[in-house]
């Protein structure tokens, strides 16, 4: 009976333990995933808060270049993004000549060129901010590709509030963003899973051994 009531309390603790194991994992399995999604979060680019931060535009009118940096073949574009809503905003893109064709068709419709409306395109990219040279062909440049009915005067002034202080640079492959509070939850992860793991195989050996020495003495 002795023997029944050691292992019972045995098994108790043991169960015990797992189940704080159990939970811990749980909980540092949670807060690795929500840390994964928000290192993996990509933002419009409406939201963009720095140069850093990896952002998208859907591109549903693009026009053709109003500046090109030749020893880069970086053209810099107007784009619209629409919303759900109707909405529209007015952008400046960057993007490699050579991949001119596959912005072809949107461009097209956006001069009138052909009818059939196009795919928006989704871009990536960085945050630049925009150098004086091309604010200043930007504001010269402008009312060709707006429409008349939503033409606007930009100015020096109130540039940033139309077209932001920067573009977004297509050609700028996305950074591996390093995460401190990611690396250290999954190593405290990982450390839990093998202590769980070691205490669901762990035997009652002082248990056993005690069995054995009353068998001896003949108990």
């Amino acid at each position: 009976m002795k023997k029944k009531r050691i292992r019972e309390k045995f098994l108790g603790l043991k169960l015990l333990v797992a189940i704080i194991y159990l939970i811990i994992i749980t909980i540092l399995f949670v807060c690795s995933y929500r840390l994964l999604q928000a290192k993996n979060n990509i933002k419009p680019f409406e939201e963009a808060e720095s140069v850093d931060d990896y952002t998208y535009i859907d591109i549903y009118k693009m026009s053709e270049k109003f500046a090109y940096y030749k020893d880069t073949n970086l053209g810099i574009h107007f784009v619209i993004e629409k919303e759900d809503t109707g909405l529209w905003h007015t952008y400046l893109v960057a993007i490699d000549e050579d991949y001119y064709n596959k912005y072809k068709e949107i461009i097209d419709y956006t001069y009138e060129r052909i009818d059939k409306e196009p795919e928006p395109i989704r871009v990536y990219g960085y945050p630049v901010i925009v150098d004086d040279k091309i604010k200043e062909l930007a504001i010269k440049d402008i009312a060709s590709f707006v429409p008349e009915d939503n033409e606007v005067v930009i100015t020096d002034d109130n540039y940033d509030n139309y077209l932001t202080n920067s573009y977004l640079d297509t050609t700028k492959p996305e950074k591996d963003k390093f995460s401190i509070a990611l690396c250290i939850t999954l190593m405290l992860l990982l450390t839990v899973i093998v202590l769980f793991v070691s205490t669901m195989f762990l035997k009652d050996k002082p248990v056993r051994r005690k069995s054995i020495k009353e068998r001896d003495h003949g108990v």
